[in-house]
């Protein structure tokens, strides 16, 4: 609970073109339609972001935080959308109606405003409500010149206040400056990070993964917590050693912008020895792949490794692979390694499940209930649809 004043980062995601969307449709069907849109929304966000309030066609979202971590920020943000567009895509492949509500679906989009402040959270008419100055300005930032200024109607506005608390560079990961002024507030400066062109880039991307098939060595961890949190303790570089004892240092190379993704690699030292991964895939939160070096008294020995999260029932579970090399003269050096080396990712998983158990535990801890999501209707057109899930 924030019973007093506490620094956090807000999102709002909304639904944009929907009060357009709703002059001329069917209202009950398309009430249908954002209740599944909007639990998809929440779904992705949780549980980086802690729904505060459904408004409408938005959801507003909160995380505290003494700082941010701009990596994580962008791959939810940028995970939320690509959900939210196959969730789109879904909905309207799910239903034969040919109402107005039904064939418009592909009219909606989403946008999100992202800000750093601080606020606290108190009960008004019976209802939990973060109350701030800086939760009025994340609100009015919704109002925005961004779409007749830069012709954007996909975007994330993301405050300086956010990105001063971030490791984020937002000019060298292609954002560009904007700025809006609000009568009592002054001018607000923001970047916008445009989501329509991260959505082609990530579709035009090529998938590089080490299959269970193709794996001459895997190690498995079922965990309790959602693919969010498990990402996080194998991606961020702090976190990673936490659970992997041998590993003392982990320096981040080549991240543009401030921002892990292909392109950038981890130098993980071992001591006086180094373990390069150079990342070749990034899919928040579903896998990542890198291409290990490690130094060898016969040389170095490169080795393709995925790690991949499985959502399940009870939470996620946690595989990672690696795949045999090309090379004939290197599979056997790779097999008494990995025999080696999986015997160690072994013995630390137990430590590994005790941490994600507590860190799903304390995020719980420092917010109040959520607001309930409403859900399509039994008999509506989207009857036959599968829920949506956290990752996928």
């Amino acid at each position: 609970m924030l019973s007093v004043a506490q620094p956090a980062c807000f999102l709002i995601a909304d639904i944009s073109g929907y009060t357009g969307y709703l002059a001329d449709v069917e209202l009950d069907h398309a009430q249908d339609i954002l209740a599944d849109l909007i639990g998809a929304v929440v779904t992705a966000l949780r549980p980086n972001f802690r729904l505060a309030k459904l408004e409408g066609d938005a959801a507003f979202t909160y995380a505290t935080a003494e700082t941010i971590d701009g990596s994580m920020l962008l791959d939810t943000i940028e995970r939320c959308y690509f959900g939210f567009r196959r969730r789109r895509r879904d909905v309207r492949q799910a239903t034969s109606c040919e109402c107005s509500a039904c064939v418009r679906i592909p009219d909606l989009d989403l946008k999100f405003v992202v800000h750093y402040g601080s606020a606290i959270l108190q009960k008004v008419a019976g209802r939990q409500e973060l109350l701030g100055s800086d939760v009025i300005v994340t609100h009015r930032l919704l109002k925005n010149d961004v779409v007749e200024q830069m012709g954007i109607d996909a975007y994330a506005l993301i405050t300086q206040s956010c990105i001063d608390a971030s490791d984020l560079e937002p000019a060298a990961l292609g954002m560009r400056e904007h700025s809006e002024t609000y009568e009592r507030i002054g001018e607000v400066t923001a970047w916008v990070h445009d989501l329509g062109r991260r959505w082609q880039e990530e579709e035009a991307r090529g998938r590089v993964r080490v299959s269970e098939e193709e794996a001459f060595l895997t190690v498995s961890v079922p965990t309790n917590v959602p693919p969010q949190v498990a990402w996080e303790f194998l991606t961020m570089p702090g976190r990673r050693m936490t659970w992997q004892p041998w590993v003392t240092q982990v320096t981040v190379k080549g991240a543009m912008g401030g921002r892990r993704g292909p392109g950038s690699s981890n130098h993980c030292m071992h001591g006086k020895d180094a373990v390069i991964e150079e990342i070749l895939d990034w899919r928040p939160y579903d896998y990542v792949t890198d291409r290990t070096t490690l130094e060898t008294p016969r040389g170095p020995l490169k080795l393709l490794h995925t790690i991949e999260l499985e959502p399940t029932t009870a939470g996620t579970t946690i595989h990672m692979r690696f795949a045999p090399p090309k090379a004939k003269r290197d599979r056997s050096l790779a097999k008494e390694i990995g025999e080696a080396y999986g015997g160690a990712l072994q013995s630390v998983a137990p430590d590994l499940v005790v941490q994600l158990d507590a860190e799903l535990a304390a995020r719980d801890a420092r917010g109040g209930l959520e607001p309930e999501l409403a859900v399509p209707s039994s008999d509506g057109p989207l009857s036959g649809l599968e829920p949506p899930v956290t990752a996928g």
